[in-house]
């Protein structure tokens, strides 16, 4: 076969799975993005707004399995249901380990740290699922990281570039916090790729009935938010970032593969950063200008066709 008879060949199949697994799931992604704006309005602590969006997350997922008559495949079977199980108790987990670290550090170092998790998605997919590591998608993820970094400003607030400053008290439990959460959010990753035989939505839709049980105690206990515009914000956590977002990520990761998958959540942090500083009012600096654009031409050189 020729090279271009190859290329004709291979090409069908990169368009469809940009179709059925990319376009939802970079959509998803954006998404996502938003959520600094929904938690800084919603004024509710890490556990709290972690509730409610599972709660308000599985009214949404509820409506979205009944229209599309998927109510049956809810039931779980003795082979789906320890994964199925385990993914809910680690987003659960994750999203309140992520909130925590907000708090104990600041948004920019929680969304640096937090988004270590490709790397360890890589590492894992190969040593779980077998997969070979491509050397351009290895050097893609490590660029992206350090673009991440930059665009984050953390670099301009260390001593080399005349940034001073004590941390704060827990900083470096905030900093576990980071580091423990990636770790859960790769093998929750892995999990969906495993049980993507399941329709989208049934997996998010099992997450947020884990979580609205498990923390139901917390806002019983604690008390609840003032009703009033808060509880519209803690709504939008549930609704949008979690019965929209998870869907269409859901729908696109059981057909893209985990190197992929690694450059694609780059999105997720890219535009909140962007959307935070723009809702905000905090202008980018150069060193956020450069990090955005070297994260866009490390998932640009990951995803452009290979020429043989």
């Amino acid at each position: 076969m020729s090279r271009t008879h190859a290329a004709d060949a291979v090409a069908p199949d990169h368009r469809g799975e940009v179709a059925s697994g990319a376009i939802p799931f970079l959509l998803g992604s954006a998404v996502l993005g938003t959520i600094g704006v929904f938690l800084v309005n919603a004024h509710a602590d890490p556990v709290t707004a972690t509730w409610f969006r599972c709660a308000f997350g599985l009214v949404s997922l509820t409506i979205w399995v009944v229209a599309r008559g998927q109510w049956q495949y809810l039931r779980l079977s003795a082979s789906t249901a320890p994964g199925v199980l385990a993914a809910g108790v680690l987003i659960v987990s994750a999203w309140a380990l992520f909130f925590y670290a907000i708090g104990r550090t600041s948004t920019g170092v929680a969304v640096v740290l937090f988004h270590v998790q490709p790397l360890w998605l890589l590492l894992l997919g190969s040593w779980w699922l077998g997969e070979a590591i491509a050397g351009r998608r290895l050097a893609s993820v490590l660029a992206a990281m350090a673009g991440l970094v930059l665009a984050t400003g953390v670099v301009e607030q260390t001593s080399m570039f005349g940034g001073s400053h004590a941390m704060p008290a827990g900083y470096w439990l905030g900093i576990a916090a980071c580091l423990l959460g990636s770790v859960l959010t790769t093998f929750l990753t892995l999990i969906a790729k495993q049980l993507g035989r399941l329709p989208s939505g049934v997996l998010a839709w099992w997450q947020c009935a884990v979580g609205t049980v498990l923390l139901l105690f917390w806002p019983i206990q604690h008390g609840w938010p003032a009703w009033g515009s808060s509880w519209g914000w803690l709504a939008g956590l549930g609704l949008v970032h979690t019965g929209l977002a998870y869907t269409l990520i859901y729908v696109g990761t059981p057909r893209l593969s985990t190197g992929r998958i690694a450059i694609f959540q780059f999105v997720y942090p890219a535009v909140a950063i962007v959307i935070d500083r723009m809702y905000f009012g905090d202008r980018l600096s150069w060193f956020q200008l450069v990090g955005i654009v070297v994260m866009s031409v490390a998932i640009w050189y990951a995803e452009r066709p290979v020429r043989e």
